[in-house]
């Protein structure tokens, strides 16, 4: 069952809140067996149909009120122009009820009093966030990261970075790649996402890893 790999995305609770990093198109698939609970924030990293795709599916959580999405100002233009009946002055019944919250990466912002550290990463020629929450760190879709941004990642106890494939790659880190960044960054634990089903199968692929680096999975949970 780890071979059969649904868009990279996270449900993070903590201090009694739920966030949710990306909306991918299998969000309602992903969604099911979890709780149905209010989303406090929906955090976004770039405007690509595989993080935003589900966004439609959050018309059941908008029972608990607006649900917030955190972006940056390219991405709300794109949600805006691909989903103007969610921001239509007379919306008919039934439209996922949501509000934009526009970020950068240049300060970091609370979410119902949690902290959340935007992290500037690469995905090749894009610009693109990543998210630190208390010493947890989502990257996806990584290409490079600037130097500037290291210093948002030292002390980190669980990374979670993407590692597309082991041919080399335009826009993703391939897994050597994401292994040095992994010693670059030196977490305590590091997960790796994003993998296209060129990277192999899991359970081989596991094997030639660091004892503190594993792939991530569909369903896996990480209590920090």
């Amino acid at each position: 069952m780890r071979d059969k790999r649904l868009r990279a995305s996270v449900r993070i609770e903590v201090k009694g809140k739920v966030l949710v990093i990306d909306c991918t198109p299998d969000f309602r698939q992903q969604m099911l067996p979890l709780p149905f609970a209010k989303i406090d924030g929906m955090l976004f990293t770039h405007e690509h149909y595989d993080h935003v795709g589900g966004i439609d599916d959050l018309r059941p959580f908008s029972v608990f009120g607006s649900v917030e999405l955190f972006m940056e100002e390219q991405l709300e233009h794109t949600i805006r122009e691909r989903m103007p009946y969610c921001f239509a002055p007379i919306r008919y019944g039934g439209v996922p009820d949501i509000t934009i919250r526009r970020i950068s990466d240049k300060t970091s912002f609370f979410v119902d009093g949690v902290e959340v550290i935007p992290i500037r990463v690469m995905h090749y020629k894009l610009p693109i966030l990543g998210y630190r929450i208390g010493d947890f760190v989502y990257l996806t879709d990584v290409k490079t990261i600037p130097e500037t941004e290291f210093e948002k990642l030292k002390d980190v106890d669980t990374l979670v970075i993407s590692a597309l494939r082991k041919k080399e790659h335009i826009s993703h880190q391939t897994l050597q790649q994401a292994l040095q960044m992994v010693n670059n960054i030196r977490p305590k634990k590091a997960y790796f996402t994003h993998m296209s089903h060129e990277m192999g199968l899991h359970e081989e692929v596991e094997r030639e890893l660091p004892p503190h680096v594993m792939l991530a999975h569909d369903g896996l949970e990480i209590t920090l």
